[in-house]
Protein backbone atom coordinates (compact mmCIF):
# COMPACT_ATOMS: atom_id res chain seq x y z
CA UNK A 1 0.00 0.00 0.00
CA UNK A 2 1.56 3.32 -1.19
CA UNK A 3 1.30 7.06 0.49
CA UNK A 4 1.20 10.01 -1.11
CA UNK A 5 3.04 13.48 0.71
CA UNK A 6 1.00 16.45 -0.20
CA UNK A 7 2.57 20.09 0.70
CA UNK A 8 0.63 22.79 -0.70
CA UNK A 9 2.38 25.55 -2.06
CA UNK A 10 2.05 28.89 0.13
CA UNK A 11 1.68 33.00 -0.95
CA UNK A 12 2.67 35.95 0.48
CA UNK A 13 1.87 39.77 -0.50
CA UNK A 14 5.02 41.32 -0.36
CA UNK A 15 4.23 45.27 -0.02
CA UNK A 16 7.73 46.09 -1.48
CA UNK A 17 7.19 44.16 -5.14
CA UNK A 18 3.43 44.87 -4.71
CA UNK A 19 3.01 40.84 -5.53
CA UNK A 20 2.22 37.47 -4.20
CA UNK A 21 5.41 35.83 -4.06
CA UNK A 22 5.52 31.93 -3.49
CA UNK A 23 7.72 31.31 -0.35
CA UNK A 24 6.58 27.78 0.29
CA UNK A 25 7.34 25.61 -3.01
CA UNK A 26 4.56 22.67 -3.27
CA UNK A 27 5.66 18.98 -2.41
CA UNK A 28 4.52 15.85 -3.73
CA UNK A 29 6.12 12.17 -2.93
CA UNK A 30 5.02 8.90 -3.55
CA UNK A 31 5.81 6.49 -0.81
CA UNK A 32 6.04 2.74 -2.23
CA UNK A 33 7.74 1.04 1.44
CA UNK A 34 5.71 2.31 4.59
CA UNK A 35 7.54 0.31 6.65
CA UNK A 36 10.98 2.14 7.11
CA UNK A 37 11.59 6.10 7.77
CA UNK A 38 11.02 8.26 4.37
CA UNK A 39 13.80 10.70 3.70
CA UNK A 40 12.80 13.69 1.48
CA UNK A 41 14.45 17.61 0.61
CA UNK A 42 11.57 18.85 3.90
CA UNK A 43 13.29 16.28 6.24
CA UNK A 44 12.38 12.66 7.42
CA UNK A 45 9.28 11.47 8.10
CA UNK A 46 8.88 8.59 10.54
CA UNK A 47 7.65 5.13 9.62
CA UNK A 48 5.18 5.63 12.05
CA UNK A 49 3.05 8.68 10.84
CA UNK A 50 3.07 7.17 7.34
CA UNK A 51 1.00 4.67 9.07
CA UNK A 52 -1.81 7.49 9.91
CA UNK A 53 -5.16 7.42 8.30
CA UNK A 54 -6.07 9.05 5.43
CA UNK A 55 -6.03 13.17 5.77
CA UNK A 56 -3.40 13.17 8.89
CA UNK A 57 -1.10 16.25 8.77
CA UNK A 58 2.27 15.10 9.96
CA UNK A 59 5.32 16.53 10.42
CA UNK A 60 9.18 15.60 9.65
CA UNK A 61 11.78 16.36 11.66
CA UNK A 62 12.75 19.60 10.24
CA UNK A 63 8.85 20.69 11.42
CA UNK A 64 7.39 20.61 7.82
CA UNK A 65 3.64 19.58 7.49
CA UNK A 66 2.36 17.30 4.87
CA UNK A 67 -1.10 16.07 4.63
CA UNK A 68 -1.03 12.04 4.05
CA UNK A 69 -3.00 9.61 2.15
CA UNK A 70 -3.19 6.08 0.17
CA UNK A 71 -2.33 6.20 -3.15
CA UNK A 72 -5.15 5.67 -5.71
CA UNK A 73 -4.33 3.49 -8.99
CA UNK A 74 -3.89 6.26 -10.90
CA UNK A 75 -1.07 7.67 -8.76
CA UNK A 76 0.35 4.41 -8.92
CA UNK A 77 -0.08 3.66 -12.87
CA UNK A 78 2.19 7.33 -13.16
CA UNK A 79 4.94 5.10 -11.53
CA UNK A 80 4.83 1.71 -13.50
CA UNK A 81 8.27 0.72 -15.39
CA UNK A 82 8.82 1.63 -18.88
CA UNK A 83 10.74 1.04 -21.95
CA UNK A 84 8.95 1.78 -24.86
CA UNK A 85 7.00 5.31 -25.24
CA UNK A 86 4.28 5.12 -23.32
CA UNK A 87 0.34 6.10 -24.75
CA UNK A 88 -0.01 9.21 -22.86
CA UNK A 89 -3.28 9.65 -20.89
CA UNK A 90 -5.04 11.99 -23.03
CA UNK A 91 -5.06 9.44 -25.74
CA UNK A 92 -6.07 6.38 -23.23
CA UNK A 93 -9.47 8.64 -22.28
CA UNK A 94 -10.54 9.51 -25.81
CA UNK A 95 -10.03 5.38 -26.45
CA UNK A 96 -12.61 4.74 -23.62
CA UNK A 97 -14.93 7.67 -24.04
CA UNK A 98 -15.52 7.00 -27.87
CA UNK A 99 -15.75 2.83 -27.25
CA UNK A 100 -18.01 3.08 -24.03
CA UNK A 101 -15.16 -0.06 -22.57
CA UNK A 102 -16.84 -0.93 -19.16
CA UNK A 103 -16.59 -3.23 -16.14
CA UNK A 104 -18.85 -5.87 -18.55
CA UNK A 105 -16.62 -5.50 -21.17
CA UNK A 106 -13.58 -8.20 -23.13
CA UNK A 107 -10.20 -6.48 -24.77
CA UNK A 108 -7.44 -7.46 -26.54
CA UNK A 109 -4.10 -5.42 -26.97
CA UNK A 110 -1.26 -5.46 -29.29
CA UNK A 111 1.70 -4.81 -28.71
CA UNK A 112 1.66 -4.43 -25.29
CA UNK A 113 5.25 -2.45 -24.99
CA UNK A 114 5.81 -1.40 -21.78
CA UNK A 115 2.04 -2.35 -20.86
CA UNK A 116 0.49 0.92 -20.11
CA UNK A 117 -2.65 1.06 -22.19
CA UNK A 118 -3.03 -2.94 -21.48
CA UNK A 119 -2.86 -2.33 -17.47
CA UNK A 120 -5.08 0.77 -17.52
CA UNK A 121 -7.91 -0.97 -19.88
CA UNK A 122 -7.83 -4.07 -17.20
CA UNK A 123 -8.54 -1.41 -14.11
CA UNK A 124 -11.94 -0.71 -16.09
CA UNK A 125 -12.32 -3.75 -17.37
CA UNK A 126 -13.79 -7.41 -16.91
CA UNK A 127 -10.82 -9.05 -18.87
CA UNK A 128 -7.72 -7.82 -21.04
CA UNK A 129 -5.35 -9.85 -23.17
CA UNK A 130 -2.38 -8.55 -24.40
CA UNK A 131 0.37 -9.81 -27.15
CA UNK A 132 3.71 -9.24 -27.50
CA UNK A 133 6.68 -10.85 -29.28
CA UNK A 134 9.71 -9.13 -27.97
CA UNK A 135 10.99 -10.85 -24.35
CA UNK A 136 12.68 -7.35 -22.87
CA UNK A 137 9.07 -5.92 -23.06
CA UNK A 138 7.21 -9.30 -21.50
CA UNK A 139 8.88 -9.15 -18.63
CA UNK A 140 8.50 -5.16 -17.97
CA UNK A 141 4.66 -5.98 -18.45
CA UNK A 142 4.24 -8.53 -16.06
CA UNK A 143 6.05 -6.20 -13.32
CA UNK A 144 3.63 -3.88 -13.93
CA UNK A 145 0.60 -5.98 -13.44
CA UNK A 146 2.30 -7.17 -10.63
CA UNK A 147 3.09 -3.79 -9.25
CA UNK A 148 -0.76 -2.97 -9.97
CA UNK A 149 -2.47 -5.95 -8.71
CA UNK A 150 -4.50 -7.00 -11.92
CA UNK A 151 -5.05 -10.25 -12.04
CA UNK A 152 -7.89 -9.45 -14.76
CA UNK A 153 -4.94 -8.85 -17.40
CA UNK A 154 -3.51 -11.88 -19.35
CA UNK A 155 0.06 -10.96 -21.33
CA UNK A 156 1.13 -13.62 -24.15
CA UNK A 157 4.25 -13.90 -26.09
CA UNK A 158 1.85 -14.21 -29.15
CA UNK A 159 2.11 -12.43 -32.74
CA UNK A 160 -1.13 -11.29 -33.52
CA UNK A 161 -0.83 -10.71 -37.34
CA UNK A 162 -0.90 -14.36 -36.99
CA UNK A 163 -4.42 -14.77 -35.24
CA UNK A 164 -5.87 -14.14 -31.89
CA UNK A 165 -7.15 -16.73 -29.31
CA UNK A 166 -9.94 -14.54 -27.85
CA UNK A 167 -13.55 -14.81 -29.12
CA UNK A 168 -16.67 -12.03 -28.83
CA UNK A 169 -14.29 -9.65 -27.86
CA UNK A 170 -15.55 -6.10 -27.56
CA UNK A 171 -12.59 -4.01 -28.08
CA UNK A 172 -9.07 -4.50 -29.72
CA UNK A 173 -6.24 -2.18 -29.45
CA UNK A 174 -3.58 -1.57 -32.27
CA UNK A 175 -0.19 -0.15 -31.48
CA UNK A 176 2.23 -1.54 -34.14
CA UNK A 177 4.21 -1.16 -36.62
CA UNK A 178 1.74 -2.49 -39.69
CA UNK A 179 -1.77 -2.18 -38.09
CA UNK A 180 -3.43 -3.26 -41.29
CA UNK A 181 -1.98 -6.77 -40.63
CA UNK A 182 -3.76 -7.38 -38.18
CA UNK A 183 -7.13 -6.09 -39.83
CA UNK A 184 -8.10 -10.15 -40.46
CA UNK A 185 -7.60 -11.42 -37.12
CA UNK A 186 -9.35 -8.69 -35.71
CA UNK A 187 -12.17 -9.51 -37.40
CA UNK A 188 -12.62 -12.88 -36.83
CA UNK A 189 -12.39 -12.00 -33.10
CA UNK A 190 -14.46 -8.93 -32.45
CA UNK A 191 -18.19 -9.72 -31.81
CA UNK A 192 -21.17 -7.80 -34.01
CA UNK A 193 -20.84 -3.71 -33.15
CA UNK A 194 -17.05 -4.13 -31.38
CA UNK A 195 -14.64 -1.56 -31.94
CA UNK A 196 -11.37 -1.79 -33.31
CA UNK A 197 -8.80 1.25 -32.59
CA UNK A 198 -5.16 1.80 -33.76
CA UNK A 199 -2.58 3.76 -32.81
CA UNK A 200 -0.34 5.42 -35.26
CA UNK A 201 2.51 7.94 -34.75
CA UNK A 202 3.13 8.53 -38.45
CA UNK A 203 0.29 9.67 -41.35
CA UNK A 204 1.70 7.00 -43.44
CA UNK A 205 0.18 4.49 -41.16
CA UNK A 206 -2.76 6.01 -40.96
CA UNK A 207 -2.82 6.08 -44.33
CA UNK A 208 -2.84 2.61 -45.05
CA UNK A 209 -4.81 1.03 -42.30
CA UNK A 210 -7.17 3.37 -43.17
CA UNK A 211 -7.00 2.07 -47.08
CA UNK A 212 -7.21 -1.78 -46.12
CA UNK A 213 -10.24 -1.20 -43.54
CA UNK A 214 -12.18 1.18 -45.87
CA UNK A 215 -12.09 -1.43 -48.42
CA UNK A 216 -13.40 -4.32 -45.99
CA UNK A 217 -17.48 -4.70 -45.70
CA UNK A 218 -17.38 -6.06 -42.29
CA UNK A 219 -15.89 -2.89 -41.11
CA UNK A 220 -17.19 0.72 -40.43
CA UNK A 221 -14.44 3.72 -40.61
CA UNK A 222 -15.26 5.87 -38.12
CA UNK A 223 -12.59 8.38 -37.87
CA UNK A 224 -9.37 9.67 -36.90
CA UNK A 225 -8.25 11.72 -34.31
CA UNK A 226 -5.58 13.41 -33.09
CA UNK A 227 -5.50 14.96 -29.34
CA UNK A 228 -3.67 17.92 -28.49
CA UNK A 229 -3.07 18.97 -24.57
CA UNK A 230 -2.44 22.43 -23.37
CA UNK A 231 -2.41 22.95 -19.71
CA UNK A 232 -2.69 26.58 -18.06
CA UNK A 233 -1.00 28.73 -15.18
CA UNK A 234 -3.98 30.34 -12.86
CA UNK A 235 -2.23 33.08 -10.78
CA UNK A 236 -4.86 35.20 -9.58
CA UNK A 237 -5.96 37.42 -12.75
CA UNK A 238 -2.96 36.12 -14.67
CA UNK A 239 -4.11 33.48 -16.97
CA UNK A 240 -2.94 32.33 -19.44
CA UNK A 241 -1.46 28.77 -21.48
CA UNK A 242 1.72 27.00 -20.04
CA UNK A 243 4.61 27.69 -22.79
CA UNK A 244 5.12 23.55 -22.81
CA UNK A 245 2.58 21.12 -23.20
CA UNK A 246 1.83 17.72 -24.66
CA UNK A 247 1.84 17.94 -28.75
CA UNK A 248 1.38 15.21 -30.83
CA UNK A 249 1.99 11.98 -29.18
CA UNK A 250 -0.30 9.63 -32.48
CA UNK A 251 -3.16 9.12 -34.39
CA UNK A 252 -6.27 7.33 -33.19
CA UNK A 253 -8.07 5.45 -35.72
CA UNK A 254 -11.71 4.20 -34.67
CA UNK A 255 -13.49 1.46 -36.65
CA UNK A 256 -16.32 -1.14 -35.97
CA UNK A 257 -17.52 -4.59 -36.86
CA UNK A 258 -20.86 -4.03 -38.46
CA UNK A 259 -21.49 -7.60 -39.63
Amino acid sequence: MAKILIRKGKKEFIKELNKEVLVVKPRTYYIKDIENDYHTTDGVISKKDLKKKDGSVIKTNQDKEFTIFTSSFLDDFRKISRSAQIIPLKDIGLIIAETGINKDSNVVDAGAGSGALACFLAHICKEVTTYEIRDDFLKIVNENKKFLNLKNLKVKKQDIYKGIDEKDVDLITLDLPSPWNAIKPAEKALKIGGYLVSYSPTVPQVIDFVTVISNNDNFLYIKTSELIKRNWDVEGRKVRPKSEGIGHSGFLTFCRKIR
